[in-house]
């Protein structure tokens, strides 16, 4: 793979709504309409008056600190914003294109070369060169700092990192890697001056935008980089604020309030200030195989049949996602085109349970569905729909809504113990187009992001990932059959779209990468008409 784009510019890269009953499978789910809470939420004069563009997300982000941008909270924020990497990937063509980076080459089997861009400097004016770029990686993937990306992309993978003079880096790995351009996407830059013993508060990167301030529980401001090398931001200044509840978030657009509101409710889907965009998230169950009754693969299967994804889909998600049968999206290296859904088949879901209780299985142990807060519209409805599918079928079901920082615990290893048997309920996006980073997180036995997995499949994936172009394809797609078949850990529901709220004065054009990368410098207000002579 090699890259010779050099450029010096960058590329491309709601009112409260009445009382709604949702049937699904028999259970009637009420939503109801609630009133706008704090309504200076997007704080000073909006786009038209004061220069600030204003934007309300779901929740506050755990972190700015850009090592952890893969987390979604953070990367809406953080990635593209006030850092960048050194190569990015359209989320449309799924091209690679240089970014920091002017471009780059396997020079040799395990060794890549890039070239750094020059006249580049950081928000602090320090100039950026190769050695800020060695540093970063270092501080992301090799250093004690258990960033998230590290775990994430390179799956503990220590790196050889050099700089060669100011414009020219190499980056070895243990093993030939063939996609360490797509993986390095993942990695912000940072100066080398930041902090290597502890994460920061408040990043400094190369982006459009700097951090403001950050007032806790109240919103994030940021303000233009005026020296920015790139095209510059039509904003001065963007506002951040966070509002749970998807019907306060649309009635900010609706009231003036905000210029961008994220996931709103599929209720407000055909009103003129939303926009539906494929946002590359898949919804599942991940079902704890270390603990019984998940431990037993006849329970995980009659789950997955449990499900009435249909159902959820038109009812509960607007009919804006489609049901999904494995965790990576269409578009992405890997997905597997010959895999259905698996069907909705509730008697042959029960056989199974009692098959396994004859054999001993203590199927009527508590299984906690966890579910986080705000995670995309209507999570609490859907998770209610989940739990009485699952008691259809005989299992013994509670939920439990918890916010960030508690999901992060069931979704992360080190994994809780004690709790029980766990479903959780996790929306997994691939923004970076290949399925290793799908099935390095999910799919291993000791995976990051995943309860248990098998020694083949382990080795499945370990091929998979030393190929590239169709083999690489048709590899991973072997993978993702294999683990719905033989290790079942996934109960999957649907592949999402996003819903966005945007003001009348601004245009912008969500696109696959939205959730995750929101690009602030895309953003643009909408010019008022002249007035005709009279």
């Amino acid at each position: 793979m090699r890259s010779s784009v050099r450029s010096n510019q960058r590329p491309r890269r709601g009112r409260a709504r009445p009382a709604l009953t949702l049937a699904v499978s028999g259970i009637m789910l009420l939503t109801s309409a609630c009133a706008v809470a704090n309504s200076d939420a997007a704080g000073d004069a909006g786009s038209a008056g004061g220069g600030t563009l204003r934007v309300v997300l779901t929740q506050e982000p755990p972190t700015l600190e850009p090592c952890e941008s893969s987390l979604t909270a953070t990367g809406v924020v953080v990635r593209s914003n006030v850092t960048e990497p050194l190569v990015e990937r359209d989320p449309t063509s799924g091209k690679l294109q240089p970014l920091l980076a002017t471009g780059w080459q396997r020079t040799e089997p395990t060794t890549w070369t890039f070239g750094i861009r020059s006249g580049v400097s950081f928000q602090n004016g320090r100039p950026f060169t190769a050695q800020d770029a060695a540093f970063s990686i270092e501080r992301a993937v090799n250093s004690d700092l258990a960033c998230n990306v590290d775990g994430y992309v390179f799956g503990d993978e220590k790196l050889r990192v050099r700089a060669v003079g100011p414009t020219r880096l190499t980056v070895t790995t243990e093993k030939a890697d063939p996609i360490l351009p797509l993986r390095l996407s993942f990695i912000e830059i940072v100066p080398r001056t930041t902090d290597t013993r502890a994460k920061v508060r408040i990043p400094i990167g190369t982006g459009p935008y700097a951090v403001g301030k950050w007032e806790t529980g109240v919103s994030i401001s940021l303000v233009r980089n005026e020296s920015y090398w790139g095209r510059a931001p039509a904003y001065p200044r963007a506002r951040y604020v966070w509002r749970s509840d998807a019907s306060v978030r649309a009635a900010m657009i609706d009231k003036g309030e905000a210029d961008i509101a994220t996931a709103l409710d599929p209720v407000d889907a055909s009103k003129d200030t939303t926009v539906a965009y494929p946002n590359n998230e898949t919804t599942a169950l991940r079902l704890d195989g270390r603990e019984a009754p998940l431990d037993d693969i006849r329970v995980r299967k009659a789950i997955g049949m449990a499900i009435d994804r249909t159902g959820i889909v038109d009812a509960l998600l607007g009919g804006l996602a489609k049901p999904a049968a494995q965790l990576v999206p269409p578009g992405v290296v890997g997905h597997n085109d010959d895999l259905a859904t698996t069907p909705y088949r509730v008697a042959a879901a029960r056989a199974l349970v009692e098959r396994a209780a004859a054999d001993g299985v203590p199927v009527h142990r508590r299984i906690t569905l966890v579910a986080r807060n705000g995670q995309f519209a209507g999570i609490a409805e859907v998770a209610e729909a989940l739990q009485y599918q699952m008691a259809r079928i005989g299992l013994n079901v509670r939920i439990r809504m918890a916010d960030t920082a508690t999901h992060l615990q069931y979704q992360l290893r080190p994994l809780p113990r004690g709790v029980g048997p766990i479903a959780l309920l996790i929306m997994h996006g691939n923004q970076a187009g290949d399925a290793a980073f799908t099935t390095s997180q999910y799919l291993l036995s000791d995976g990051p992001q995943s309860t248990f997995g098998t020694p083949r499949l382990d080795r499945r994936i370990a091929a998979a990932n030393a190929l590239s172009g169709k083999a690489r394809q048709k590899a991973f797609a072997r993978v993702l059959a294999y683990q719905n078949e033989k290790v079942a850990q996934y109960a999957y529901l649907a592949h999402m779209r996003g819903l966005l709220g945007l003001s009348p004065s601004v245009r912008y054009r969500p696109d696959s990468a939205t959730g995750d990368e929101m690009r602030l410098a895309e953003v643009r207000p909408v010019k008022a008409r002249k007035a005709a002579n009279p």
